[in-house]
């Protein structure tokens, strides 16, 4: 069964922002006219974040609950979400209202009317952040413009309208750790953007620390790029440079009949390679790792319930969840 519209809403810990989003979205959807669903994905929180969705649910039947069994991740928990959407055109957005939901019309529009797979929302304004998040963001951007290609929207996170066809083939694509603001443009489907101004974060505190931010630009990096592994041969070139120097000069000195220790220039050179072997090995392992993960096959997510499934004991989601459940 399809419908209209899908938008999916990853949540983790949000209790604080419930109410206002319930309050700013569904205004926006029931005055589309047409069949929608909000998919909120419970990320494993340890609030009473399912608590209240389920309540909202009660006088809001679009509003459709999926949980995770732990904390999966925002990228994980999109992933759900787009995996069980039914809809035409599938709304991706964060629930801390940063990304207005005032704008989805706007880019449903554009998408009927230029006949757009994917509209991005991008931040022509992103005052309300700190200055340091403003930097690294666009420190982000330009790494991932250089590495991958121009294709990357500057400014373009999470908010995104994808057609249809976009959402399955995203489906259809064995990637284990997706990073869809680079996915998407990846895929080459027609697109636009809209462009609006970053809000304050309604209520609670950011998902996206600093250790969270250096895992996503790594992971970026490290699924669409060689760039690390060609980091490591520059690094054996300059390693090996650096030994023929080393070679060059020893000559030298025996030829001029100089007597020096030794024991310096091969301390130094076995160093300098050991260094330069430990950090390919690194590098090498992050890419062996991603592999021994995808031959597991394991899910990166488990979906303990989805309100929409009709067995029993599925249709009520579990309205707290112990901090031992995301360890």
């Amino acid at each position: 069964m399809t419908t209209g519209l899908s938008v999916v809403v990853p949540m983790y810990n949000e209790e604080a922002v419930v109410p206002t989003l319930v309050a700013r979205l569904r205004p926006v959807l029931d005055g589309l006219g047409i069949p929608y669903e909000v998919v909120a994905v419970d990320d494993g929180s340890t609030d009473r974040t399912a608590e209240l969705l389920g309540v909202q649910r009660r006088s809001w039947p679009e509003l459709r609950l999926i949980g995770l069994r732990r904390n999966s991740g925002h990228q994980a928990a999109l992933t759900a979400g787009l995996h069980r959407s039914r809809g035409d055109w599938v709304v991706t957005i964060d629930a801390d209202l940063q990304d207005p939901p005032e704008t989805i019309p706007e880019m449903l529009a554009l998408a009927r009317d230029r006949g757009l797979d994917v509209v991005y929302g991008v931040r022509s304004d992103r005052s309300t952040d700190t200055p340091f998040k403003r930097y690294t963001a666009g420190a982000y951007y330009r790494m991932m413009r250089r590495l991958i290609g121009g294709d990357v929207p500057s400014q373009a996170g999470d908010f995104r309208l994808l057609s249809r066809e976009t959402v399955d083939v995203l489906r259809a694509l064995p990637e284990r750790t997706p990073v869809y603001r680079l996915l998407v443009p990846a895929l080459g489907f027609a697109s636009g953007s809209v462009s609006y101004v970053r809000e304050q974060r309604a209520a609670g505190d950011t998902k996206y620390p600093l250790r969270r931010m250096v895992a996503l630009a790594w992971d970026s990096a490290a699924d669409f790029s060689a760039a690390p592994l060609r980091i490591a041969t520059w690094l054996g070139a300059l390693a090996f440079l650096a030994c023929l120097a080393l070679m060059v000069f020893g000559i030298v000195v025996w030829a001029n009949g100089t007597v020096i220790p030794g024991w310096t220039s091969l301390f130094l050179a076995v160093l300098l390679l050991a260094a330069v072997q430990l950090i390919c090995l690194g590098l090498l392992g992050e890419y062996v790792a991603r592999i021994y993960r995808t031959v597991q096959s394991r899910p990166a997510f488990h979906i303990a319930a989805d309100s929409l499934d009709p067995e029993p004991g599925l249709a009520e989601i579990p309205q707290q969840r112990s901090a031992a459940s995301v360890r």
